[in-house]
């Protein structure tokens, strides 16, 4: 604050008479009209990272799910059939599918986060899932398009769904809003960033907050 006052006091010696607000009032209004400091304003908001949209988020969620469903049908052949060949299978419907679903599990994410505790959260996560699974499962199979069958699981209802899987989708709904969505909703896309430029850390010290910039995207600490 004494550095303000003296610095409002050699721009402007006729207020010495003036109280400390009215120096620092000064002092900022003059700092305003420096022509870098408006040009430093006008660029902090010209390259203002925004938020991913929704299409973006859309697309990860789409990803994640596909490469979650690859791994788990390749882990449940190792555990049921000892096959080291590891063989993931899916559908391309799967992208659609998880992509949709994820999202508005995002939406769920965000309306209950301060309302309810993250294990009931994930209870929640859970029974969408298991209703979004039997009505795209259904709408499916109208089509002779449906890529799963859980007839062979003893507490499977129409084949659509089964709860024997109910633990592996408790499971994931606990890493898709730990993981997935939060670091998603944390993402930003700048315009400005250079794509060749490799990641770099802003703040005081480089393991520190800040923004962690790379091919465009930002992440928000």
């Amino acid at each position: 604050m004494k550095a303000v006052i003296q610095a409002a006091l050699r721009n402007k010696p006729e207020l010495a008479q003036a109280g400390p607000r009215q120096l620092v009032g000064s002092y900022t209004e003059s700092q305003q009209h420096r022509p870098e400091c408006k040009e430093a304003v006008t660029m902090a908001t010209a390259t203002a990272p925004e938020p991913l949209t929704v299409l973006s988020r859309w697309y990860l969620y789409a990803i994640h799910g596909y490469f979650c469903e690859v791994m788990f049908t390749a882990a449940w052949e190792f555990v049921v059939n000892r096959n080291w060949k590891f063989p993931g299978v899916t559908s391309v419907w799967a992208l659609f599918i998880y992509g949709t679903c994820i999202l508005i599990v995002e939406h769920m994410y965000l309306q209950l986060r301060s309302r309810f505790p993250t294990l009931l959260r994930c209870v929640i996560y859970t029974l969408w899932t298991y209703l979004w699974e039997f009505g795209t499962g259904l709408l499916l199979r109208q089509f002779n398009a449906c890529p799963w069958d859980y007839s062979q699981f003893q507490y499977n209802f129409m084949g659509l769904i089964t709860a024997e899987y109910a633990l592996p989708w408790f499971c994931a709904s606990f890493i898709m809003e730990r993981l997935v969505i939060r670091n998603t909703l944390r993402l930003r896309f700048d315009e400005k960033a250079d794509p060749g430029v490799a990641a770099v850390r802003n703040g005081p010290d480089a393991g520190g907050g800040g923004l962690a910039t790379s091919n465009g995207y930002v992440k928000v600490d």
